[in-house]
């Protein structure tokens, strides 16, 4: 396939795919037939979907968490009952992310590796690149199983993206609840893009001499003793995109 055919074949695929994170879809699950139906929004039959999907395992496993929420016990829940030798990836949002998921990463004999992202993020969850599931935006209990091997590549490089551009677990449990907030992350943001204090401290809706002094704490923070490399450490901690 030419360059150009294969690069139109992989923005089509990405668009697909983020259609299909963004719509509501139901998970087509039943219960066994003694009982009644489930409904799609039925968060048992989620729960049991994400464990057989994790049993059947047989290489790697990615999951994307983005809240605190039923999903997130779920996904934990599915983790446990990892087989040895697999790759197993778990990222997470900020708030996600404690001290409880250090133990879950040790518990687990380093099969797990964790990350935090700020990115805009969707809980899913893809296994050996065959199969994966992806739980709505709008309802809690709604969720889609995906076999469409195209759809299952997007979704893994949607994954990909967001991973390498995390922080590790430890590296931001060691970070301050300043550095972590979401007004750090928008100063930084206009940092980064070289904003003058006036724009910035306008598009924040605060006095510039509070902007400045937000802006000499962060630095303080991060031992940065210029604006440039309170950036550069900013990156490394997956603080901002380069």
């Amino acid at each position: 396939m030419p360059p150009t055919d294969h690069a139109a074949h992989v923005e089509q695929t990405l668009l697909q795919a983020r259609a299909l994170i963004e719509s509501t879809v139901s998970l087509n699950r039943r219960r066994p037939a003694k009982g009644p139906a489930a409904p799609h929004t039925d968060v048992a039959v989620v729960a049991e979907a994400v464990e057989e999907l994790v049993r059947g395992a047989r290489h790697a496993v990615c999951v994307a968490v983005t809240s605190a929420d039923t999903f997130d016990r779920i996904a934990r829940k599915a983790l446990t009952t990892l087989e040895p030798g697999l790759a197993v990836r778990l990222l997470c949002a900020p708030d996600v992310a404690d001290e409880s998921l250090a133990v879950l990463t040790r518990d687990a004999g380093g099969r797990l590796e964790v990350r935090v992202s700020g990115a805009d993020l969707r809980d899913i969850v893809v296994v050996d690149g065959a199969a994966a599931l992806v739980r709505a935006v709008a309802a809690t209990g709604q969720a889609t199983l995906v076999h469409d091997p195209a759809a299952v590549r997007a979704l893994e490089l949607l994954f990909a993206g967001a991973w390498s551009r995390s922080r590790r677990l430890d590296d931001h449990l060691a970070l301050s609840p300043r550095l972590r907030s979401d007004l750090t992350g928008r100063i930084l943001e206009r940092l980064r893009d070289g904003q003058t204090d006036d724009a910035a401290s306008r598009e924040l809706s605060v006095s510039l001499r509070t902007y400045r002094r937000h802006v000499a704490e962060i630095m303080r923070e991060l031992n940065a003793t210029s604006r440039f490399q309170a950036g550069v450490r900013a990156v490394e901690l997956g603080l901002l995109t380069e």
